[in-house]
């Protein structure tokens, strides 16, 4: 049957400073914690599939308020009602439908699904639970087995399209997705996983230069990655239509009989370039330990390791002097500044109501001046070129009580063309300039006390935050709420 699962959640947040709640307060809750001081309320109803039926449905609504004080000026919001989720699915065999506006899930999940992930990007660079999820439909397959393989070959994947809800640069934008995936099963507990996670921004409104038409034609250009026709813009007409990008991963697993041990690389890319692997190393290295037993004090321990400076390389295009004469050096590559998650003509680039979707360490604009708001209109990301030590661990303390800790060391170096600090490695030889980041530190400790005072489906929330560095003002936080349910299961934001 399909078991009824409902909850009401209240939140306050608070922190020592004026300007922005810490990190780690708001980073990767799909868009709903306030901004700064304030508080959150969070109404859930769902069901669950019937895995004793070949043909399954479920739903799922998830409504939000958040209030927080804003110093933005009486123009600027601070209520905010948000529409979290609200979306219907039916399951057949290997494959499902999703049609509304849904969570994406994510890996790396420790003791309690309710506390999220202990990675930093939820195991997918490009869509990280960072931002508020978009309207739409997403179609997709489980691992099958390809024929004459013998097991040994398994192919999955998704595919759907969304409709961006935002105040933002090109309004009512549209974004495709696919994702295909390969799975190299070498042993019974060894295999090998090699995905492309592909997305493109298309259509909208420009408020000065040439709109994408929404037409079946266009659309076929943006699934197959091609070229703008002669209506295009002149960066289009040379590459691809939209703002395309995404990432390519890789992915070892080895399953013990009581732990589970992954190794991934999770490789961002905006371009050919990026595709065609010339920005190594560029990417998220990731280690991960997850024991069968989620009562143990510490059953899941997650290390990633972040860089993303190279990004094919400084130097776009081919330097003359002023005769005319190339002054770039042999050898030289000179097709970088992949410059990750931005576009010069979708200016709110790769965000959704003023939130990196991808990659979280990818700040939009404004943030480290403290003049960012999602209520603004976001006209791109100003940190993308980061080296960062990220280490998550989670489990039940005295067996009972789920936590995790989130501890995250970065340097920031802005972008190429506009660096925090110091001088700008832009158009110059790789490795000629020694470039200087912000530093930054920011950790958490959350956790959840179920059934508190014997009450069944009451529990306390609560979390501990600072931020201590160059980047944001420093900073100690923290979180204090109840949740009420009716029902079990793991549905929770």
């Amino acid at each position: 049957m399909n078991d009824f699962i409902a909850s009401i959640m209240l939140m306050g947040a608070m922190a020592s400073s004026e300007g922005y709640l810490p990190y780690w307060m708001t980073t990767n809750q799909y868009g709903l914690m306030p901004e700064r001081n304030g508080g959150l309320a969070l109404l859930q109803a769902c069901t669950q599939f019937d895995e004793s039926k070949t043909f399954q449905n479920r739903w799922g609504a998830s409504l939000a308020a958040n209030a927080y004080e804003n110093p933005l000026g009486s123009s600027s919001r601070s209520v905010n009602m948000i529409v979290d989720e609200l979306y219907g699915s039916i399951k057949w065999r290997p494959f499902t439908l999703d049609v509304g506006i849904k969570h994406r899930g994510n890996d790396f999940i420790g003791a309690s699904q309710s506390l999220g992930s202990l990675s930093l990007t939820g195991g997918h660079l490009v869509e990280t639970g960072n931002a508020r999820s978009m309207p739409g439909y997403l179609v997709s397959m489980d691992p099958v087995a390809v024929p004459l393989t013998r097991k040994h070959l398994w192919i999955y994947g998704a595919y759907g399209d969304f409709a961006t809800t935002d105040n933002r640069y090109v309004k009512d934008a549209l974004v495709h997705r696919t994702r295909i995936g390969l799975r190299f099963s070498l042993t019974k507990r060894l295999s090998l996983d090699a995905v492309l996670d592909h997305y493109a921004m298309w259509a909208g409104e420009h408020p000065t230069e040439v709109n994408y038409p929404v037409s079946l034609k266009n659309y076929i250009k943006v699934v197959t990655g091609s070229s703008a026709g002669g209506d295009g813009t002149m960066s289009d007409r040379l590459n691809v239509i939209g703002d395309q990008g995404g990432s390519e991963i890789i992915r070892v697993s080895y399953h013990g009989e009581k732990w589970v041990f992954v190794a991934q690389h999770d490789i961002p890319y905006n371009d050919g370039s990026g595709m065609g692997f010339y920005n190594f190393p560029d990417g998220v290295n990731t280690l991960s330990f997850s024991s069968h037993d989620k009562n143990r004090w510490i059953s899941d321990v997650v290390y990633e390791h972040q860089y993303t400076m190279y990004q094919s390389g400084p130097i776009n295009g081919e330097a003359f002097d002023k005769d005319g004469h190339s002054i770039t050096p042999p050898g030289v590559s000179t097709v970088g500044v992949d410059n990750y998650f931005h576009n010069s003509y979708y200016k709110s680039c790769w965000t959704h109501h003023g939130r990196t979707i991808g990659d979280p360490l990818f700040l939009p604009k404004g943030v480290h001046v403290g003049e960012w708001s999602s209520a603004l209109v976001n006209l791109g990301i100003e940190n993308n070129r980061v080296k960062s030590h990220h280490l998550g661990i989670g489990g039940k303390l005295f067996r009972k009580y789920p936590y995790k800790l989130m501890l995250t060391y970065s340097e920031n170096y802005g972008t190429y063309v506009t660096p925090y600090t110091g001088e700008s490695q832009y158009q110059k030889p790789w490795g000629t300039v020694k470039e200087t980041g912000l530093r930054q530190f920011s950790g958490a400790f959350m956790g959840q006390v179920e059934s508190i005072f014997k009450v069944k489906g009451l529990t306390v929330l609560y979390g501990l935050y600072a931020d201590k560095g160059q980047l944001y003002q420093d900073s100690v936080g923290v979180t204090f709420g109840v949740r009420y349910s009716i029902g079990k299961s793991n549905y929770s934001q």
